[in-house]
Parts: C-alpha cells; sequence; structure tokens
C-alpha cells in the first residue's frame, strides 16, 4: 500500500527562504496572516491531507464515479470527507471576509494545492474547480450575482464549474455553439452541450453553479462573441436554497485514464435559466481569470504526484534487496543490497528530488507573486509582480506536468514489476499524472502562448525583466566563489535562453512556423533556466545556515540542498542546451513532409 506524508520541513523552508512570506505577510490586509500563523495552517492541512484525504485516494480511484438516473455518486468516503473540508473552513481560505472567506494570502492556497493533489488528486478537482469560479465572479459578477452566489461557493455548500469545451470546439472556442437568448427579465435562457466538465455533476454540495461560454443572437464571429453566464443547477430561491431544478443535466460520464473518482461530464443546457457575468461579447476576459488560475493550480497537481511518487520509490529502493552494488556487498550479511545503492536507481531517485525541490521554490515563487501583484501599494511592484506571473503561468503549467509525468514514471520504474500492478498504487500516480498535459491548454498550447503572446508582450518587457532578475540574483550568489559551480551553468542555460529569445523574434516574424516549430523547445529552456534560478537561490540560502549554524540540529537538510543543486546543473541543466540545438535547427524538417508522406 502507498504511503504519504507531507514535506514539511522542504515547505517551510521554501516558503521562508525562496518565496518570501514574511514579505507577503507585511503586505495590507495580511497584518494578522503572521508567518507563525500561516505556518500552522499549511501543519493543519497537511495532516487533513494524509489522514483524511490520502486513505481514499486509491480506494477511490478503483471505485471510480458512476451515474444514477442522470446523478452522479462519487466514492465512498469522498462525501464525508468534504463535509470535513467545508466545516473546517478550506474552502473560503483566501476568499474575501467579506463573503465569509478567511482572506488569508493566495500563496497558502498555492501550498495547500499541492498537498490535496499529492494525497487525492480526484477529490482536489472539486473544490478546486469552485475557487475558480469564485476568482470569476469576483472580479466580473455584478453586485446583485456576487450577493446571490458567492457566500454559498464561498462556505463550499456550493460548488463551481468552468464549462468550455464542446464536441467540436476544443482550443478553438470561437467556433462554439452554445446559444444565449434573452429571456426578458434580464435573464437568459441557454442551449448547448459541454463536454470535459469536471466536477459538472456530483452529489458532494447542495448546488452547482456552472460558469458556461456561449454566444447572444447577436454575438460576432469568433471569440469575440462570446459571452459568460452563471447557470445553476437548481434556481435558488429568495431565501438563497436550492429550489426548481433547472434545465441543465448530466447526459453522461466519461470513463477514463486517470482521476477516476473526479466526475468528468457531458452537461446538456436545454432552455437552462441563467445570468449573464460581465459584458456581454467579452466572456473570453472573464473566463481567462478561471484559466489561468487553473493553469496554476494543473502545474501544481503535477507536482504534488511527483512528490508521492517520489516518497513511495523512495521508501522502495530502502526496502527492497536485489543485487549487489558495483563496488562489492553494502550489505554483506544480507543475500543482496538494497536497490537505492545502484547508481541507476539514485540517478531515477534524484532526478526526482531535484526537480521537485525546484519545481515547488518556482510555484511557490509565483504564487507570493500573486499576492505582491495584488496588494502591494507602489504600483511599479505590482506591475513587475504581474509580468512574473504572466510570463511563469504557461512554464509552470507545462514544464512542471511534462517532468511530473516523467518523475511518476521513474517512480514506478523503481518499483519494477510492482510499480506496475494495482497493490503498490504507483501505476495510479502515472494515469493520474498524464491529464495534466492535457487540459487547461495542452502543453504545447502553453508554449504557442508563450512564444507568441507572453515574449512579444508590452515589447518583450516580461521577458526581459526576468531575465534580468536572474541576471542579478547570479551576479549577487557569485560574489561567493563557493557558489561558482552552480552559477555558472545556469548563467550559460540563461545566456542560451536569450539567444533563442532573439533567434526566435527574426525567424518568427519572417515565418510563424518558425515560432511554432520551436515553441516547446523554447518552453523546456525558460522551464530548466527558471529552475535552475531557484536553485541558485536555495544554495544561497543553504550555505547562509550552515555558515551561521542556524541550522535547528539538522546540517544534513542544508548539505543535501547543496549535494541536489549539484545533480541538477551536472545532470539536468544541460539538457537545455540540446533543446537549444533543435531550437536552431528551425522548422524546415517539420514542414517539409506532405501531409500525404506521413
Amino acid at each position: 500500500m502507498p504511503a504519504f506524508k507531507a514535506p514539511l520541513d522542504d515547505i517551510r523552508f521554501v516558503l521562508d527562504e525562496i518565496a518570501g512570506l514574511a514579505a507577503v505577510s507585511a503586505l495590507p490586509g495580511f497584518e494578522e496572516a503572521t508567518p507563525d500563523l500561516l505556518h500552522t495552517v499549511v501543519a493543519e492541512g497537511a495532516k487533513f491531507c494524509e489522514t483524511v484525504l490520502f486513505p481514499i485516494n486509491q480506494s477511490g480511484d478503483i471505485e471510480g464515479v458512476r451515474l444514477e438516473d442522470g446523478e452522479v455518486k462519487t466514492p465512498a468516503g469522498f462525501k464525508d470527507a468534504y463535509t470535513q473540508y467545508r466545516e473546517g473552513g478550506w474552502t473560503g481560505l483566501t476568499a474575501d471576509p467579506a463573503y465569509g472567506g478567511q482572506g488569508l494570502p493566495y500563496i497558502i492556497s498555492t501550498v495547500m494545492e499541492e498537498l490535496l493533489c499529492a494525497s487525492n488528486l480526484s477529490f482536489s478537482m472539486y473544490p478546486g474547480l469552485s475557487h475558480g469560479a469564485y476568482q470569476a465572479m469576483s472580479q466580473y459578477g455584478s453586485d446583485e450575482i456576487k450577493e446571490r452566489f458567492m457566500a454559498k461557493l464561498v462556505d463550499g455548500t456550493w460548488s463551481g464549474t468552468m464549462c468550455l469545451t464542446e464536441a467540436h470546439a476544443g482550443t478553438d472556442l470561437g467556433i462554439l455553439t452554445t446559444r444565449a437568448v434573452p429571456a426578458g427579465d434580464g435573464a437568459y435562457h441557454i442551449t448547448g452541450t459541454k463536454i470535459f466538465i469536471s466536477a459538472g455533476e456530483h452529489d458532494l454540495t447542495e448546488n452547482i453553479l456552472h460558469l458556461v461560454l456561449a454566444k447572444l443572437p447577436d454575438a460576432p464571429a469568433g471569440t469575440k462573441g462570446i459571452s459568460m453566464f452563471i447557470v445553476p443547477k437548481y434556481l435558488p430561491t429568495d431565501e438563497g436554497r436550492p429550489g426548481t431544478k433547472n434545465g441543465v443535466t448530466c447526459g453522461s460520464i466519461e470513463h477514463k485514464m486517470g482521476i477516476k473518482a473526479s466526475a468528468t461530464c457531458v452537461l446538456n443546457f436545454d432552455n437552462a435559466k441563467g445570468w449573464m457575468v460581465g459584458e456581454a461579447h467579452k466572456g473570453m476576459r472573464a473566463m481567462f481569470v478561471m484559466m489561468n488560475g487553473a493553469r496554476l493550480a494543473v502545474g501544481m497537481q503535477g507536482l504534488g504526484l511527483a512528490e508521492v511518487a517520489y516518497q513511495n520509490a523512495l521508501a522502495y529502493a530502502k526496502d527492497r534487496v536485489q543485487g549487489r552494488a558495483l563496488t562489492g556487498p553494502k550489505n554483506p550479511t544480507g543475500v543482496a543490497d538494497l536497490i537505492v545503492v545502484h547508481p541507476d536507481v539514485r540517478r531515477g531517485l534524484l532526478r526526482q528530488k531535484a526537480f521537485i525541490e525546484g519545481a515547488r521554490a518556482l510555484a511557490y515563487t509565483v504564487g507570493a507573486q500573486i499576492d505582491i501583484e495584488h496588494r502591494a501599494t507602489d504600483p511599479a511592484v505590482r506591475e513587475a509582480a504581474a509580468d512574473f506571473v504572466a510570463l511563469m503561468t504557461p512554464v509552470v503549467k507545462a514544464f512542471l506536468t511534462d517532468q511530473a509525468f516523467d518523475c511518476t514514471n521513474i517512480a514506478l520504474q523503481t518499483l519494477g514489476g510492482h510499480g506496475y500492478i494495482r497493490e503498490f498504487g504507483m501505476e495510479q500516480y502515472v494515469r493520474d499524472a498524464r491529464i495534466a498535459q492535457i487540459y487547461e491548454g495542452t502543453n504545447g498550447v502553453q508554449a504557442l502562448d508563450l512564444v507568441g503572446r507572453k515574449l512579444p508582450m508590452e515589447g518583450g518587457r516580461l521577458v526581459r525583466r526576468w531575465f534580468e532578475l536572474v541576471g542579478a540574483d547570479l551576479e549577487a550568489a557569485s560574489a561567493d566563489d563557493a557558489n561558482t559551480e552552480f552559477v555558472q551553468p545556469v548563467r550559460k542555460a540563461l545566456l542560451e535562453l536569450q539567444k533563442a529569445t532573439m533567434l526566435l523574434a527574426e525567424r518568427g516574424f519572417a515565418n510563424p512556423d518558425e515560432a511554432g516549430a520551436a515553441a516547446s523547445d523554447y518552453l523546456a529552456m525558460m522551464g530548466y533556466t527558471a529552475l535552475g534560478h531557484m536553485w541558485v537561490k536555495q544554495v544561497v540560502a543553504a550555505r547562509r545556515h550552515l555558515a551561521d549554524g542556524s541550522t535547528n540540529g539538522d546540517r544534513r537538510f542544508y548539505e543535501a540542498k547543496l549535494k541536489t543543486a549539484r545533480f541538477y546543473v551536472q545532470k539536468m541543466l544541460p539538457e537545455s542546451s540540446a533543446r537549444w540545438a533543435a531550437l536552431q535547427a528551425g522548422a524546415g524538417s517539420v514542414m517539409a513532409v506532405a501531409v500525404e508522406e506521413f
């Protein structure tokens, strides 16, 4: 049976030393959210994930969800777990106190997202979509909509979804056919079918609020004609209770490769009553609030699954005896040595460890910058934070999920044949991790977003500012000669990334296919460099603790940071140079093969 223990020591280190939790707590509105309080919240969240959610993860995968008379039944234990989650106040962790939320910093929801996904990814989908709906409505909803729906969403008695995709309209939302017709009383009648709707129907909450993209009769073509509507499963009564059943039905549920305990639904809207969120024909602006948050959350899904898979692979490697070490027996009284002594097993484990700890630092830093973007008093500081978040969003979504899927596969490989069977739980992590590379915009789409939108945005200001940030941190770290072995490889990767940026600008302007063919390689280069930057920052922090003796009696933790960073820059970061070589080759070989020749 698999196991999970929240990595609280590393979470605390990253929050305090890399992400800047103290600076977040000092922002206006967070005066009572001290670092000590926030660490306590994380510890309590970790306990809930370990003791309530993780024990029903594997059983939920085996049982799955089922559709009975148009209603979805979640696996055993899920409803009780959700009740505990809601009553514990976790649904409103970062929500506005005006609606009953706790008003804590966004960075804490980033940490909780990792813990939720590591312990039970399927469960995390239900409240996760609700948080996205809350964000969209809080920014674009009218006062009437907020008064009617927000408190129920925040306290978790109602949940939310986002309904974008149609059978013929996935990434290309401009061709969707769902229609919204004015009802004459300020409401609209919504008709159409949406597919792949996570948490579209379930038995965890008394009502479900669907945020639906549709087109009005006078809508212009393309994405400029899309509006957003809130369509509840049950029409609320004047007292705020679920009333008459609305024209929303679950036509079927998908039978998926993974996340089997998460209900992925086909939803049919038949003259369903809804209300517009935001302005007519400008629904994509509101939906992108949800989508950008969801893309960061999906990155955390990858990180969480990589963490739990690594924990179980490491435990197995420290217990399984097989073969003898190449340099002679390490367990001479036993019949064989632990497999953790074998170089290739250690390579796989270290690859997981180096990715996870670097990715955690990057993701938490993005979470902190979101708080700064919305709370800092200096407009220039807010702008810099917003630039960082916008640039890193496709990287966190795509690079973290690509690498995390590799990590779950390495973890399965560590267990050998035992990894391939259900009992040990590892094959579930591989299956669950695979979807993260697909939904909320495939990783190929994320690469195109990075190259086609984020690089040229504001005249290149976003990427230029990030280059300056990384360069400044490398320069500061190089003041200590002991850091040279870490700084120089990252500096090389940064230089190659800068060259790739200029080459893309030159080639992409002349031929858009050049940018398209290079996009995935470019995003990978930025991902490797971004994690390298995070590792340099961790090295600096670890050296400081080792030098001044502030290790709380655990020198090994900080010494392991240096060793893991060394593995990253020597064994993983060079893969960025391989991507640079592929990028320079251009689009010629990609586009030369005729369709008939495939």
